[in-house]
């Protein structure tokens, strides 16, 4: 008799985003037209950098061509484009090869399918607030969930702790909703963690771009010890603008193994067989993001939206309103006004000035009390945003 994976009984009955989707619906049924100022979805505005642009162009005229067309890609990645990724790493001072680079269809995607590389009686460790996909990507397998929070006395970064013990450890940094960053003492203390407990690190590093601080850590393989005990991955969704592209990389090191297992080894099966790799157009258009060209073209646009978050961060100091993140990130984590909490401060932002954020209970326990900006949007709405947000909380 056929049985369902009823681990999704488990999950909550809407997912975060659908439930701001269902507000922002409600509201402009009410008030048809209305414009919303979106702080909220982490999307970007900016369009794909030029160099990106010419390079898809050529990508799909080789595709007209039978001298240059390309039918299936590589698994695991064009090699022109592990080269230049690894060539990337190395030009920042981390020794990465090729061959530990696996070209994906982006970020997200990579965070799901990862968790085939560990047994489902293996535990998963996710510090609180939290990107939701992590929780729901590990009670969709089944796998027991420790949850380590976070708060402002600690600047929503946890230390080690005897009661953070677990086989997966999730970090994000440049944190998904907090902005927060670890610095490399802390990433240090989590790496040396997790070698002396056999745990992996599974890292994100989808806003590592967004780093301005020279003394912060933009990879975890700048940290010694972690190609013993960490994964890396990583997007150009928000580094590039390919949040309609997708495409993203995750970077396994040789050296990680378990009970005789290589995990460089078992993603490259892993892939093999699961995947017919990402399109030869994608890849070419990735592949310009690394040029000097290029990386020229994304940091405009990446200092489009942290001119965004110096406008959100300008508005929360003349409130008085303790946040963290904007700096090396593209959100701002705002403590919501002790009248509020986090929804009501939703639902208070939409109807009285359109804004549109993210309230922090969506992201677990520790999230309540606390609210997410994104600098994502358009700079002319980002400006009204502020603007409209001190005059509502100044006269409530």
């Amino acid at each position: 008799m056929l049985k369902p994976n009823t681990n999704y009984a488990s999950l909550k009955d809407s997912y975060l985003f659908y439930n701001i989707s269902q507000k922002i619906n409600s509201h402009l049924e009410k008030n048809p037209n209305a414009h919303l100022l979106r702080l909220g979805i982490g999307d970007v505005s900016m369009p794909l950098p030029a160099a990106v642009i010419k390079a898809l162009h050529q990508a799909v005229d080789d595709q007209a061509a039978k001298q240059t067309f390309h039918g299936y890609m590589h698994e695991c990645g064009a090699p022109f484009l592990r080269d230049i990724i690894a060539a990337h790493y190395q030009k920042r001072g981390v020794d990465i090869n090729a061959d530990e680079v696996f070209v994906s269809s982006g970020a997200s995607d990579e965070l799901g399918d990862i968790l085939d590389l560990f047994d489902k009686s293996d535990t998963a460790l996710i510090m609180e607030p939290a990107y939701p996909a992590y929780v729901d990507a590990n009670i969709m397998a089944g796998r027991k969930i420790i949850h380590l929070p976070a708060g402002k006395e600690n600047g929503f970064l946890p230390s080690p702790a005897k009661e953070a013990k677990a086989d997966i450890i999730y970090i994000c940094s440049p944190g998904n909703p907090t902005g927060a960053v670890f610095t490399r003492k802390q990433l240090k203390q989590w790496v040396d963690f997790a070698n002396e407990n056999g745990s992996v690190i599974l890292f994100d590093a989808a806003y590592e771009a967004f780093i301005e601080e020279k003394e912060l850590p933009r990879s975890i393989f700048e940290i010694e010890g972690a190609k013993t005990c960490a994964i890396e991955i990583c997007s150009l969704s928000k580094t590039a603008g390919f949040t309609g592209t997708r495409l993203g990389y995750t970077v396994i090191p040789k050296e990680l193994s378990c009970s005789g297992m290589n995990f460089n080894r078992m993603w490259v099966r892993n892939r093999t067989t699961k995947t017919n790799g990402v399109s030869y157009i994608i890849q070419k258009g990735a592949a310009a993001v690394f040029t000097d060209e290029g990386q020229a073209q994304i940091k405009e646009n990446i200092n489009v939206y942290k001119q965004n978050a110096k406008v959100l961060m300008q508005a929360l100091d003349k409130l008085g309103i303790w946040y963290c993140g904007g700096k090396n990130a593209p959100y701002v984590w705002m403590k919501v006004p002790d009248y509020f909490d986090s929804w009501s401060f939703f639902d208070y932002l939409l109807n009285e000035a359109g804004i549109v954020g993210t309230p922090g209970a969506g992201f677990g326990n520790c999230g309540e009390g606390y609210f997410r900006l994104s600098s994502f949007g358009s700079t002319e709405d980002t400006k009204t945003a502020a603007v409209q947000m001190v005059r509502l909380l100044k006269q409530s």
